[in-house]
């Protein structure tokens, strides 16, 4: 995807490497927004007991403060520059603050922009959803508004998914930041509340957030269609089927169990991104919830 270039002024970039080691801060809580793929990774793909992880990655259901950095961190151009990834993450996280923030002025809702933190230390710690391993994955933490993602994830998604292309990687911030969305529209706290007063469909609804962060992040990818190149689709799709609920039981020797989903099948969530991206409109998401 040609991503265009980006002025670092504009978002906000952090980094939990080197010369600017988050401080830790909040407390854990319910379940997070982004929390259960970090379970689903974790356990299926790395061999982590989900029990533990859960208790080190949950979320709080309300906001905090901002995190709080040491003396040294490193520039948001600094960190753009410092690899690939992060040059390639923070161009994606440019044009999802331009693609968005319009259609929230335009729907009269507040609109604030998430920051990414990108790491490689084997250890995060956020200030509101505990802390996190380099096993967990990418997550989105409702708590700071905060995508934290070990670029290492990447090097794991190009061999689940069997591409190292650039849309397989920026499928994975699009989707987090669906998450954002989920957040600021006031849906996440909807879902938990639905949640809380009926756990019996606490993995139904969960299904129902990931599938709509899907779709967000084929919304945005349809919004600009005219960056996109050959293959990039394809890519897309790859990595979307690799993380699907039945496929990674499958690829950890497990017996598929539909109860225990909490992102969907691999057909499922191949379809939530095409829908978002054949339609390029954040309605056609609305599907998946209807709380009247």
């Amino acid at each position: 995807m040609r991503l265009n270039p980006f002025d670092t002024s504009k978002i906000k970039v952090r980094s939990s490497d080197g010369g600017g080691r988050r401080m830790p801060g909040g407390r854990a809580g319910g379940m997070g927004c982004g929390t259960i793929v970090i379970v689903a990774i974790g356990a299926l793909v790395f061999g982590i007991d989900p029990g533990q992880m859960l208790g080190v990655v949950e979320g709080v259901q309300q906001q905090g403060p901002q995190p709080q950095v040491q003396q040294g961190q490193r520039s948001e151009q600094e960190i753009c520059s410092s690899s690939q990834y992060a040059t390639e993450a923070c161009a994606a996280l440019t044009s999802l603050n331009e693609t968005w923030e319009p259609e929230f002025a335009r729907a009269g809702i507040p609109f604030e922009q998430p920051f990414l933190d990108l790491f490689r230390t084997g250890r995060v710690n956020t200030s509101g959803c505990g802390s996190a391993s380099s096993a967990s994955g990418p997550f989105y933490c409702p708590a700071d508004m905060g995508i934290y993602i070990d670029t290492s994830f990447y090097d794991q998604l190009a061999r689940m998914a069997g591409t190292g292309g650039d849309f397989a990687r920026l499928y994975v911030i699009a989707h987090e930041y669906g998450h954002h969305i989920q957040n600021l529209t006031g849906i996440a706290g909807q879902v938990r509340s639905a949640q809380q007063q009926n756990p019996r469909n606490r993995n139904q609804l969960q299904v129902r957030m990931e599938l709509q962060a899907d779709c967000y992040a084929g919304v945005w990818a349809g919004k600009n269609r005219q960056l996109i190149e050959r293959g990039d689709l394809e890519e897309g799709m790859r990595a979307a089927a690799s993380i699907g609920d039945d496929t990674l039981q499958r690829n950890a020797g497990q017996r598929i169990n539909p109860e225990g989903f909490t992102h969907g099948t691999s057909q499922q969530r191949m379809e939530a991104l095409r829908r978002g991206l054949d339609s390029a409109d954040s309605d056609v998401c609305n599907v998946y919830f209807d709380f009247g």
